[in-house]
């Protein structure tokens, strides 16, 4: 009546309720983040929950299974920050009050370690670091005040280190009767397109997240022994760095990589080529053999997409969106891959 395509109307609402939906999300980010590291935290202990439900009498109910899951992972993190708490924070203590002295240009001569073939150069090299030392310094209030902001946030945000479990066991207590609604709301029947989504997302997840905890304990182990094997300064402090870092795609092991080697040759480590030799082994040694076997294919995306990933997720949001980018790309190669292979199935091969 009023020369209005009903096509292009409805065209126009749906796109109209995306970008509202995109809206939405980005307003809410914050509490999906929470949201999302409890689902990430909730894969992690499922498998000791499957574990506990398995052997435990048919009686037990499954919230006190869950309960003495949680129990457990609070007190093996107790265990493991009383034991390599105190030493990190000691050698973090000390790191910090000599890193004035460490920086000082006029000492840099009398510590920095060069391998022969660069003894020559010495001079230049030295010239060189004492003017970026020197650019840098006024940076360095400015850089300290940032951080202190972003330490005084994470305080304000403690409240996240109890909201998170607590999301994670409401999340593994209903999440049978959580994926049946789900499925029972698209009417997906076995071997439909949702319910082979649902699975295949929840392989990735619960493959990544593994992987993730499995990738960031092997380095610290490993960085630990090695590095006190060889003398480092600061050995476990540097270590619980890269272990900490693992769980952010590219970015991290490349920043944990720079920290280890420049308060290593800052502090006078006189075998710095070696310490270099064994991290480029083992990181080839990680990505390269680990990382693949614990991800598999699931997890796979192209390198160049992850860097497009990594870049996106900053902006959006900071490191939390760096530590999701892989597996929302993943996520997304999932489905478009299942989208796909249901197109392409014939129609009868379908209905059989």
């Amino acid at each position: 009546m009023f020369g209005i395509d009903a096509r292009v109307a409805k065209i126009v609402w749906t796109a109209f309720l995306v970008g509202f939906v995109l809206y939405l999300t980005y307003s809410m980010r914050s509490t999906l983040l929470v949201v999302v590291f409890a689902i990430f935290f909730s894969y992690l202990l499922y498998p000791l929950v499957e574990l506990v439900e398995r052997y435990k009498p048919k009686r037990v109910p499954r919230t006190l299974s869950i309960a003495l899951v949680f129990i457990f992972a609070v007190l093996v993190f107790g265990a493991g920050s009383t034991i390599l708490g105190t030493t990190i924070t000691e050698q973090a203590v000390r790191l910090g009050q000599q890193l004035p002295r460490l920086l000082d240009p006029a000492n840099i001569a009398d510590r920095l370690p060069l391998p022969a073939l660069l003894e020559p150069q010495r001079a230049k090299i030295l010239a060189f670091l004492t003017e970026q030392l020197h650019s840098g310094t006024g940076q360095a209030l400015p850089f300290a005040q940032k951080m202190g902001m972003h330490v005084m946030a994470a305080a304000t945000n403690v409240i996240y280190l109890v909201l998170i479990p607590v999301l994670s066991f409401l999340l593994i207590n209903e999440a049978p009767q959580l994926r049946t609604e789900f499925l029972r709301a698209f009417n997906a029947r076995s071997g439909s397109l949702w319910t082979g989504i649902v699975e295949d997302l929840d392989n990735l997840l619960s493959r990544y997240v593994r992987a993730l905890l499995l990738l960031s304990i092997a380095t610290l182990v490993i960085y630990s022994l090695v590095f006190s094997a060889l003398g480092v300064p600061y050995a476990l402090l540097l270590a619980g760095v890269a272990g900490m870092l693992e769980v952010i795609p590219f970015v991290g092991p490349l920043s944990a990589v720079v920290v280890i080697l420049a308060v290593a040759g800052f502090s006078g480590f006189a075998h710095l080529l070696w310490l270099a030799i064994f991290i480029l082994a083992y990181r080839v040694f990680q990505d390269y053999v680990l990382n693949p076997y614990l991800m598999s294919e699931g997890v796979e995306v192209s390198p160049l997409m992850v860097i497009v990933g990594l870049l996106a997720g900053d902006e959006l949001a900071g490191v939390a969106g760096i530590f999701l980018s892989v597996p929302v790309l993943a996520a997304i190669k999932i489905v478009l891959v299942r989208l796909k292979t249901t197109s392409i199935v014939p129609a009868s091969e379908v209905n059989n």
